[in-house]
């Protein structure tokens, strides 16, 4: 599986132990950034992951910031992208399975080292299930499209 990976400045450690994991892992990884402590703006980072998977050079992203909040809203902005702000691996797993989330998001300040990397685990084992998620899924990507007043 190949991931792109990114975060700004508050999720530096964080992305360094789940590019570690991923490494443990056999997947293949990009960094997109923050290399170091200079501020940098979580939609700059999600826009680079977002749009590597879009063009299918990565099947699934992570991206992380302080909460994952920002993260994800800016992540959600993108057509095609389905971002899941995750701090257990129970939503991580449900995430994928019931509505095929490309894209994790988590919070460096809410979580630990360890719970991340089971996060991730949770997040990349999960298989979207079909059925009645299918239905849903579809009115998700509707929404994209039509325009609402």
């Amino acid at each position: 599986m190949r991931i792109a990976v990114g975060s700004d400045h508050a999720g530096l450690k964080l992305k360094a132990a789940v590019i570690s994991y991923l490494s443990e892992l056999e997947h293949t990884y990009d960094d997109f950034g923050a290399y170091d402590t200079n501020s940098v703006d979580y939609p700059d980072i999600s826009r680079a992951v977002c749009g590597s998977i879009l063009e299918k050079k990565h099947d699934l992203g992570i991206l992380i910031c302080s909460t994952g909040v920002g993260i994800s809203i800016a992540a959600n902005k993108i057509n095609g992208i389905r971002a899941a702000l995750c701090h257990d691996t129970f939503a991580a797993a449900r995430a994928r399975e019931h509505t095929d989330c490309n894209v994790l998001c988590m919070g460096e300040w809410c979580i630990g080292q360890g719970i991340g990397r089971a996060i991730v685990k949770a997040f990349l084992d999960g298989e979207f299930v079909g059925g009645r998620h299918g239905r849903r899924l579809e009115k998700l990507t509707n929404l994209e499209t039509e325009q609402l007043q």
